[in-house]
């Protein structure tokens, strides 16, 4: 859940690290530091803040040290706390005793109190109240003058996850990386340059490179000054991304840009992947097993948060439409129980980032078994994409808001294409397979006109709410699973505001008590299948005279009569109606958490990618 960079090379490493380092703090932000190597005085120099970044680069430029900051290697790193309060001391990196050994980290060490007290019995000084630091000083135990050697001795001893960067006094002029459940990335020079970066995440390093080295689990890297090692050697792949794709493009927040960038999501999830007169997705990441597929009978699905209210939403896609029966389970659950499974079961993952550590825990589990794994990811190379059966990528390019957006539209539209492609092969008409085709071909042009039409009268809306702090978001069938996560997008963006998702018909069952005129409800209601039901649920609200805001469709005049604000959405089908009935919670949690004067794009105590379980 952090933001790692190293470098090695004769540019200012300051200046690159720190330009990398930007990129991922959207990974974390409690804490930055870098360690830089003084050749000339023999030295690593270390500086490490509470705060973003920005501090960092503050601090370097008013003071009279950054001549001691020329050099290389260098690492840097960005935290999101998980052992140890945000201090000065637990930023990374940390060092051993001797201030020889100095690493960041990404990751969750879950021994590191064992290992911390036979360490201290042995005289090592402790000064960090983090997991991490246990790692340099078992560096520090092995180190006799080979930094490879100390670094694959020391991570025997580990359990849990880490992706590692450390560099040494004694043994200068490289970088030693190593991954184990966490990413790491290596960016190769296109020129002769002789010039490295290494990253936890493919966006640091986009501007300097597009050639680049995903790390596998259990392999250790060595970056020297012209060339680099790995136990296994393999080719370079291409980045898919521009660093272009990682800018705000004037607006003020990337979380809104995202959100507009939306309609172009579904663009890309479903370029080339749809034959409208056979009513067919043709998914290339699915065709070399399209025969096994057919012989499934039951799919498990899993997921983390936003991911797994995707997941809810295929589940009615896949069994109302493909026949297919289907379960929902959150990854960090799964895990857990002993689900049912059979030659005739496949398990679903899914992951905007690929790296969500719960939902590969859970693959890695279910692949121990022999049963099918598929994926569906955004970011090529990734560990889930590498780890699964076979797969779908999203194809929106990057994130970099915490708070999903576009990738959550984008995974329903790719769950919509899935059930289409696994329909098709069941029974699901020819008729029913082109109307589908067409409603998904329609969306984008529907989202277009939707954001430029309405997002000046939902900011006016969160104007109006703003200084309520409850919510609760109710929706039924397609969009139960839409309530949860507007409910969910509240709680992050507009902090410190409590917001509850539930199903409509569960509102009698408790919900119902909290009903008063400084409570609102927020229904999802289109003109569906359940639309009555939901009526009948805002009767039962209004007439507890509680605030209602309901999400609509188009034309629906009978809900002004209950609702006291409406947002209108287009028509399309009933299946694909959350792909646009989250577009306006999305865009209410933005402006409110705006105007609550929150960071919409970074919120507090969460990060993008959750890589520790």
């Amino acid at each position: 859940m952090c933001g790692i960079v190293g470098y090695i090379g004769k540019q200012d490493n300051i200046k690159i690290g720190l330009t990398a380092l930007k990129r991922l703090e959207y990974r974390g932000y409690d804490s930055a530091g870098f360690a830089v190597f003084n050749e000339e005085k023999n030295k690593i120099f270390c500086l490490k803040r509470t705060g973003r970044v920005d501090v960092l680069e503050n601090e370097i430029k008013n003071s009279n040290f950054s001549s001691d900051l020329t050099g290389s290697p260098s690492i840097f790193h960005t935290r999101w706390a998980t052992h140890g309060q945000v201090s000065d001391a637990n930023a990374h990196p940390h060092s051993d005793c001797q201030e020889n050994i100095f690493l960041a980290h990404n990751g969750i060490i879950e021994n590191y109190k064992e290992l911390k007290e036979i360490l201290e019995k042995e005289g090592h000084k402790f000064k960090s109240e983090t997991d991490t630091e246990v790692i340099a000083h078992l560096i520090e135990k092995n180190f006799k003058g080979n930094l490879e050697i100390a670094v694959r001795k020391a991570v025997k001893n580990l359990k849990g996850a880490y992706a590692l960067v450390v560099i040494s006094r004694d043994d200068p002029k490289k970088i030693v990386a190593a991954r184990l459940s966490s990413p790491l990335v290596i960016g190769i020079p296109e020129d002769n340059s002789n010039e490295y970066l290494i990253a936890s995440d493919q966006t640091a390093i986009v501007p300097f490179t597009k050639k680049i080295i995903n790390l596998e689990d259990n392999e250790v890297v060595v970056i020297g000054q012209d060339n680099f090692l790995i136990i296994k050697e393999r080719e370079p792949e291409r980045l898919e991304i521009d660093a272009d794709d990682i800018q705000k493009d004037g607006y003020p927040h990337f979380m809104l840009k995202e959100i507009m960038e939306s309609p172009e999501a579904v663009d890309n999830s479903i370029k080339g992947r749809l034959i409208p007169e056979e009513g067919l997705a043709m998914l290339g990441g699915l065709q070399d097993i399209e025969k096994e597929l057919r012989k499934i009978k039951r799919l498990n699905i899993v997921g983390c948060g936003t991911a797994s209210y995707a997941a809810m939403v295929g589940r009615y896609m896949l069994e109302e439409y493909a026949g297919i029966p289907t379960e929902v389970d959150i990854s960090s659950e799964f895990r857990y129980r002993k689900p049912i499974l059979d030659e005739a079961t496949a398990l679903l993952c899914i992951s905007q980032s690929g790296e969500t550590a719960d939902t590969l825990a859970a693959l890695r589990e279910i692949k121990r078994r022999g049963t099918m794994t598929l994926g569906i990811v955004n970011v090529p190379g990734s560990t889930m994409t590498r780890e699964t059966d076979a797969g779908i990528y999203n194809h929106i390019g990057p994130e970099i808001g915490v708070a999903a957006t576009k990738s959550f539209v984008s995974q329903l539209v790719i769950l919509a294409l899935f059930t289409l492609f696994l329909g098709r092969q069941r029974g699901l008409s020819l008729v029913k397979g082109q109307r589908i085709v067409q409603d998904i071909q329609g969306l984008s042009g529907k989202m277009r006109e939707f954001l430029g039409k309405q997002n000046g009268s939902i900011k006016e809306l969160a104007e109006k709410y703003s200084k309520f702090n409850n919510f609760i978001y109710l929706g039924r069938k397609y969009n139960y699973p839409i309530a949860l996560e507007g409910a969910l997008k509240l709680k992050e963006i507009a902090y410190p505001i409590h917001a509850e998702g539930f199903a409509s018909g569960e509102m009698k069952h408790g919900p119902l008590a909290l009903a008063d005129p400084n409570f609102p409800f927020v229904f999802i209601a289109p003109q569906d299948s359940v639309y009555e039901k939901n009526l009948s649920n805002m009767e039962e609200v209004k007439a507890r005279k509680a605030p209602i805001i309901a999400i609509a469709t188009e034309g629906d005049e009978r809900i002004r009569e209950l609702a006291d604000d409406v947002i209108y959405i287009p028509k399309t089908s009933e299946m694909l109606t959350p792909i646009l009935s989250v577009l306006p919670l999305q865009l209410f949690a933005y402006h409110m958490g705006v105007l609550r004067g929150c960071d919409v794009d970074k919120p507090r105590n969460l990060a993008k990618s959750v890589t520790v379980e």
